[in-house]
């Protein structure tokens, strides 16, 4: 046997990582399609719908001005998301994605070996960004419904905790919390911990009693809503995520802020994709995207699969310990969804053909995994 050196040898660079960053969980990305392979992507939770015919014309135009820096702090871009938001400029900060934000509000509050809570299994990167803050990661297992569980984690707060992380609906099962719920919660919370509400999946939500973070900002200042124009909005390539919460807190995450960090296409784009008319067309296929949610749910059923309910742009299929193995099958398929260790696979709603395509595949592993299916269940059409 050979015998373990200690001290290890120092890594070839003789640079040393900081311990929590070399032992930080790998974020996996939504698997993209192979060079070359027709591949259906349901992998990422992105929007179906190509780019708005505004929003292409606002890039391109902005795209003459890229030997400039952008406006740093993406001034009108804020008053406009302010203005729709019902809150003061002052509320609101944008950044590089919701992760970016993420980062930056525990860079401004998280203080080494503080204590963070957050839901399990819920958005992978939060352990990610905790440990990079140099905070202590607290997970707590959400509901059997796949939503987060409001008691558990206020059972889980310490004379340690700093932040408390809320995912509504909850990635990747879909979850909500409802506002009734997270009030009460919220009363709960001592004042000097943060709550980030983390509301990505909002656009899509049709539950009436859902959380909706706006409407309880003015009553909680510890309380930050976070937001993104990634998903409903169409613009995941751009990178644009949004917080907003009490002005002084605000004023701390736009301090940590990586300068410039929003560029100059992404806040051109940004402004098209809110004006009257394109909110209108994106609404729209918001309201498509919902309905073909409901008929996928409604198949699966049919199939004998026990979905959660889902309030995202995504189903949630609990295949435990054959996730793996199904999810390779899927690729094989020429269908790519986001499976999750031994517990699930994720599988983002998208137009009405790939869903299809989905349903097929699902009402074989119907059939082999628990004994259902639909014997009739059509072929798609590729």
């Amino acid at each position: 046997m050979t015998e373990s050196v200690w001290p290890p040898p120092p890594p070839a660079t003789g640079v040393e990582l900081r311990p929590e960053v070399a032992a930080l969980p790998k974020y996996i990305a939504g698997a993209r399609p192979e060079a070359g392979e027709h591949q259906i992507k349901l992998s990422s939770n992105e929007n179906p719908y190509a780019p708005l015919r505004a929003v292409l014309e606002a890039i391109t135009h902005a795209a003459l001005e890229v030997n400039r820096y952008p406006d740093m702090n993406a001034t009108e871009l804020v008053e406009v998301l302010a203005r729709k938001s019902g809150v003061a400029p002052e509320q609101v900060v944008v950044g590089n994605g919701s992760v970016a934000l993420l980062a930056h509000i525990l860079s401004a509050v998280v203080r080494p070996g503080d204590e963070v809570i957050y839901p399990w299994r819920s958005f992978e990167a939060y352990p990610i960004v905790i440990s990079i803050a140099g905070g202590h990661k607290v997970p707590v297992p959400i509901t059997d419904s796949g939503s987060n569980h409001l008691n558990a984690l206020l059972e889980a707060v310490t004379d340690k905790t700093r932040v408390i992380f809320v995912c509504s609906p909850n990635n990747p099962t879909g979850g909500i919390v409802s506002e009734h719920d997270f009030e009460g919660f919220m009363v709960q919370v001592p004042p000097g911990i943060l709550v980030i509400l983390d509301e990505a999946y909002v656009e899509f939500v049709r539950d009436p009693g859902a959380v909706n973070g706006l409407h309880l900002l003015d009553r909680f200042p510890n309380l930050i809503t976070l937001r993104t124009m990634s998903k409903a909005h169409g613009l995941a390539g751009l990178r644009i995520g949004y917080a907003i919460g009490n002005a002084d807190l605000i004023a701390g995450v736009r301090a940590t802020c990586t300068p410039f960090g929003v560029n100059i296409l992404a806040q051109a784009a940004a402004l098209a994709s809110l004006t009257h008319g394109a909110e209108q067309v994106l609404s729209h296929r918001v309201g498509a995207i919902v309905a073909e949610r409901s008929r996928v749910v409604g198949e699966l059923r049919k199939q004998g699969w026990q979905v959660p309910e889902s309030q995202g742009n995504f189903v949630w299929l609990p295949l435990g310990e054959a996730t793996q193995r199904l999810a390779e099958a899927a690729r094989a398929d020429g269908i790519l969804v986001r499976p999750f260790g031994d517990e699930g696979v994720r599988v983002t709603i998208a137009d009405g053909a790939a869903n299809n395509q989905f349903l097929w595949l699902a009402n074989q592993w119907a059939k082999e995994l628990i004994g259902t299916g639909q014997d009739e269940f059509p072929l798609p059409i590729l």
